[in-house]
């Protein structure tokens, strides 16, 4: 196993870092093909040290040990198990590309009982087949699963009818005790970087729920009356303390969830290319001109492969294996690799 440290392989400083999200690359492909990005100056030693290859394992089996766990994630799940008493219903966001590792398993406990919706939010960036195959397995565990797509709008106008489905009885209860258009509180929970907050924003219609590309945004818990009837809770992500599985740290930290200065970025981007390899994906392969015989590659070779076909060169032709790996995942996350989906039910 390796140990994480804010350095990358070549003990240097991570100075560059994905913007995490749908953004795409701060260094993409609207960057000219054989522009470099500005950096420092540097000695040549230090231009010396960077064009050696880092100790990256060849195995698919070397695994980095990810953890991010916020003092203030502590104190989010504290104040939410006092909020639950004020909501009749919990609506958790989930990404569709990862529905297992992004689902925190003490959010399902900590919820138990009360209604819930699950938004299989970026269902756009997933595979639609694998979707699909996930909104049937959830409705099996008496819960009502709608694919939507936070940024477009996809699917968010289902959430309402299905709300008022859920609720029906509770619903039609408070109207037989005398009560006119009862309001419904829903709470909004998932982990970091899912998308409650562009969810709130898209069904308000008013951008009063702050978002970005990037884990950790939302603080505080916040109401928003989104419809007639119903009202919202606004609360910030929540990672479990531990990955008990390091693939599920992984998958996280490919798509975003996980902020990026506690990861490896070029041994991460390894890690993905050990899963895009294995897929083909057309787009994946159209992207960075890769051939049958470069697939066969192994994957720290493919990135220098990719640093070179897009003209990513340090002193003395050496592939900038760091900045293929920035791109990569950037990339990935915005899906111009494909629509692709990691985890099937």
């Amino acid at each position: 196993m390796a140990n994480y440290k804010n350095t990358n392989k070549r003990g240097r400083s991570d100075s560059r870092k994905p913007s995490g999200g749908r953004s795409g690359a701060r260094m993409n492909a609207k960057t000219k093909k054989a522009e470099k990005p500005s950096k420092p100056l540097q000695s040549k030693a230090q231009k010396t040290q960077r064009a050696k290859k880092p100790d990256i394992p060849q195995s698919s089996e070397h695994n980095q040990i990810i953890q991010w766990y916020p003092g203030h994630m502590t104190k989010t799940k504290r104040r939410m198990e006092k909020d639950l008493k004020l909501v009749d219903a919990v609506a958790e966001i989930i990404d569709a590309r990862i529905p297992v590792s992004s689902r925190n398993p003490d959010l399902a406990s900590l919820t138990s009982g009360k209604p819930r919706i699950v938004l299989l939010n970026k269902c756009d960036m997933a595979d639609s087949r694998a979707t699909a195959k996930w909104v049937e397995h959830l409705n099996t565990e008496n819960v009502r699963a709608i694919p939507v797509d936070c940024k477009s709008g996809r699917g968010v106008d289902k959430f309402a009818p299905a709300l008022s489905a859920l609720l029906h009885d509770r619903i039609e209860s408070y109207k037989a005790k005398g009560m006119v258009n009862p309001t419904m509180r829903v709470m909004i929970v998932g982990i970091p970087n899912v998308g409650k907050s562009t969810f709130i924003n898209r069904i308000s219609k008013k951008n009063k729920a702050v978002s970005a590309d990037r884990p950790g945004v939302t603080r505080g818990n916040q109401w928003f009356t989104v419809a007639k009837g119903f009202e919202m809770l606004d609360t910030p992500g929540v990672l479990w303390p531990k990955f008990e599985d390091q693939t599920v740290g992984e998958r996280l930290a490919f798509t975003g969830a996980v902020k990026s200065d506690v990861m490896d970025t070029e041994l991460l981007a390894v890690r993905l290319l050990d899963l895009l390899r294995e897929l083909k994906t057309p787009e994946f392969k159209d992207r960075y001109k890769l051939t049958e015989d470069d697939l066969t590659l192994q994957s720290y070779e493919l990135l220098e492969r990719i640093a070179r076909s897009r003209g990513m060169l340090i002193s003395g032709g050496e592939p900038d294996t760091e900045r293929a790996a920035y791109t990569l995942l950037d990339e990935f996350r915005a899906a111009k690799l494909g629509r692709i989906t990691l985890e099937l039910p």
